[in-house]
């Protein structure tokens, strides 16, 4: 975990990341520090992710309900050390499931939640990638990737099934529409200490660990009937390409949810990686649509 901020007594904001396995990490802090000015940012790398990877641990120990109960911890402690009774929650993609699990189950520990790139259903996400790359291939006429659909075969997938349609809905820009130079990327985070080079091989590895350890779980999850309601500020940050999760799910359940105050933004120019798809954007509107919830005091000259 690392913490960073300018001012010790702003509100503590923490990234729950994606995957579950994706430690991205090192992505939120090339891309958002700017964050750090307005927040305390706290940089989670989940159980059995990044940093936190261990080959040796049991990865029947990878769970929902030992993530939730990991983070639970780790609020405590961030409320104690930085003397805040509540504290803000952003996650991305299955860190947006995560997130908005917790803030059901502890509203009084949390002062708003973000999803980027939210999560609703599993199963349906699956069916939804299926479909649009069905879609896409067909209306390209994309003999390989009508194949390697075949091949894949129809949802539920496994966790290695998932990865290889995930690579087909990024041929089509449902899973970066505006893609960053991964080189210039890879090379930036570990210039700025975000990464190491020994570290990139383990944290695939352990994105590996967590999908194939989750998916049976995961598959039967589905926040609209699971998270019907949520007694916190809530927040979606949605990509107008994004096919990965589909954003079209995400903004129907948004529309459903039941909480004291909601907001809703498209990103217009991202799929389902808009922090790094459209970084000063997104990294503007996080304050001000947490100012719009009554989540942080509004900042003045901003």
């Amino acid at each position: 975990m690392a913490v960073r901020g300018d001012d010790a007594s702003a509100p503590v904001l923490i990234w729950l990341h994606g995957g579950p396995g994706a430690a991205e990490r090192p992505l939120f802090q090339l891309f958002n520090s700017s964050l750090e000015r307005r927040f305390i940012v706290v940089y989670l790398d989940q159980r059995g992710t990044g940093r936190s990877f261990d080959p040796k641990a049991d990865p029947r120990r990878l769970t929902i309900t030992r993530h939730l109960a990991d983070l639970d911890i780790v609020i405590d402690h961030l409320r104690t050390e930085f003397k805040k009774q509540k504290v803000i929650l952003i996650g991305h993609s299955w860190g947006s499931a995560l997130g908005l699990l917790y803030a059901q189950a502890h509203p009084e520990k949390v002062a708003a939640f973000v999803g980027v790139g939210q999560e609703t259903s599993e199963l349906a996400r699956e069916k939804s990638q299926y479909d649009f790359v069905k879609t896409e291939a067909t209306r390209h006429g994309d003999s390989d990737a009508l194949a390697r659909l075949e091949k894949i075969g129809p949802p539920p997938f496994s966790a290695k099934r998932e990865l290889a349609i995930q690579d087909l809905v990024d041929r089509y820009g449902g899973y970066f529409h505006n893609r960053p130079c991964f080189f210039w990327v890879v090379l930036r985070g570990i210039i700025g200490g975000y990464v190491t080079p020994w570290e990139l091989p383990r944290m695939i590895r352990g994105n590996e660990v967590s999908l194939k350890a989750m998916n049976a779980e995961l598959l039967k999850l589905d926040l609209r009937t699971r998270v019907p309601k949520v007694d916190v500020p809530v927040i979606f940050m949605l990509g107008r390409y994004d096919r990965q999760v589909d954003s079209r799910l995400a903004a129907a359940y948004f529309k459903k949810l039941i909480a004291p105050a909601k907001r809703l933004m498209w990103f217009e120019k991202s799929a389902h990686n808009i922090p790094f798809e459209q970084p000063k954007t997104f990294n503007k509107a996080v304050p001000r649509l947490l100012e719009e919830v009554g989540a942080i005091p509004k900042e003045e000259n901003h």
